[in-house]
Order: structure tokens, then sequence, then C-alpha cells
């Protein structure tokens, strides 16, 4: 039976960036150990004999097909944007650099 402590659940949700309270803590190792066990029950099913899949539907690809087309100048990009630095567009920062 896997077991999932609350030290790997605290791990995983800082380097995910979620503030978890103890509660959530102890709520999710509790949920996710018992994910893990029933992940646990399906590895022992025999599939050797079923064909790999991607879907259980017969999907096609439903999307158009790849035509060039003229695209916009830097130039024109570039004044759209609502800040620049020399000739690119300037974003704020996203991602954090406190220690994982």
């Amino acid at each position: 039976m896997p077991h999932i402590t609350a030290e790997e659940v605290k791990k995983v949700s800082r380097l995910a960036r979620l503030q978890l309270s103890e509660q959530e803590i102890q709520l999710f190792t509790q949920q996710l150990g018992t994910i893990l066990d029933y992940v646990q029950q399906l590895q022992r099913l025999p599939t050797d004999a079923v064909p790999p899949t991607s879907h259980v539907l017969p999907l096609v690809n439903v999307l158009r097909a790849d035509e060039m087309q003229p695209c916009l100048e830097a130039e024109q990009v570039s004044a759209m944007a609502p800040a620049r630095k020399g000739r690119f567009v300037q974003v704020p920062k996203v991602i954090e650099t406190e220690p994982a």
C-alpha cells in the first residue's frame, strides 16, 4: 500500500507555489493516499491484450490545414505593445526567485 507523507505534500505544494494550511495538508495527504491506493489496484489488472490508445473514442483532427499567410511587421507589433524596451515588448516579471 503506497503511503504519502505530510512532508511530501508540503514539498509538492511548495514546488507548485501553493500555500496550504495544516488542515489542507492533512486532507490532501489522506486524499492522495487514497488515489495512490486505487492506482496500485489498477496496476494489478492484466492489460497485455489491450492495444495502446491515446483516447477511448475514435477522434479525428478537426483543425484546419496550415496555410502561409502574411504576418505583422516587427514595428507594427511593437507599436501595439503597452510597454516597450528598445525594439522588444516589455512584460512584467512572473517568475519568483525564492528557493524551492
